[in-house]
């Protein structure tokens, strides 16, 4: 959970400040003309908490963390620690495989909180400082149009992504052969195939919700 979630997380707060603040400017071109500026703030923040926040924190995940499990994983399997291990009876998913695959589920959504927070952060600053937005317009748009189905369905994909992510590190590093060469194949196909995953199953569960 430490190298999931805590080591983690200042790559996280500097991707999500600059995700908010491209949001914001986004958000400002496509409402130029069509809305009235009071609505940035919730067209940035549901954006972020629905999509942004849980999709570019799990592929940072997925590069950060996945990658690592296959190549932890890889090595010990191509130098057979894994087969000293299950030759004295520990079961490898038990042992190297569960407490990865919790520790991503429990993490992931956290971070996701954190990547929403400071995403939001980012969109105002840029929206107060840039646009002309104040702290009150801003906010009372986001309170507005909130709604805890949002946010509960982002740490559900959180969650989701977490899960796949982890799984898929251990997967790719169990079946890893070919000494160290094996074991950067694994690494880089760790995070291709875990990105990958990441985007199709948010199109899936944006057409399971609506």
């Amino acid at each position: 959970m430490e190298h999931i979630g805590v080591n983690s997380l200042p790559l996280v707060v500097i991707i999500a400040i600059f995700t908010g603040a491209v949001a914001a400017w986004q958000a400002a071109y496509q409402l130029k003309g069509l809305a009235p500026v009071s609505f940035l703030g919730t067209a940035t923040s549901r954006a972020i908490i629905t999509e942004l926040g849980p999709v570019l924190t799990g592929i940072i995940i997925a590069g950060r963390v996945g990658a690592s499990i296959a190549a932890e994983l890889g090595s010990m399997k191509v130098t057979e620690q894994i087969d000293a291990l299950e030759t004295m009876g520990i079961s490898k998913i038990r042992y190297l495989a569960m407490p990865r695959f919790i520790a991503s589920i429990i993490m992931l959504p956290i971070l996701i909180v954190f990547a929403n927070t400071i995403a939001v952060l980012g969109a105002y600053l840029v929206s107060n400082f840039f646009l002309n937005v104040s702290y009150t317009v801003f906010f009372d748009s986001v309170k507005r149009f909130f709604t805890m189905g949002d946010f509960v369905f982002g740490m559900f994909k959180g969650m989701v992504f977490g899960g796949m992510t982890a799984l898929l590190g251990c997967h790719i590093g169990f079946r890893t052969e070919g000494g160290a060469e094996g074991v950067g194949l694994s690494t880089i196909r760790s995070f291709v195939v875990s990105s990958a995953v990441i985007l199709i199953l948010d199109y899936a569960l944006w057409s399971l919700v609506f």
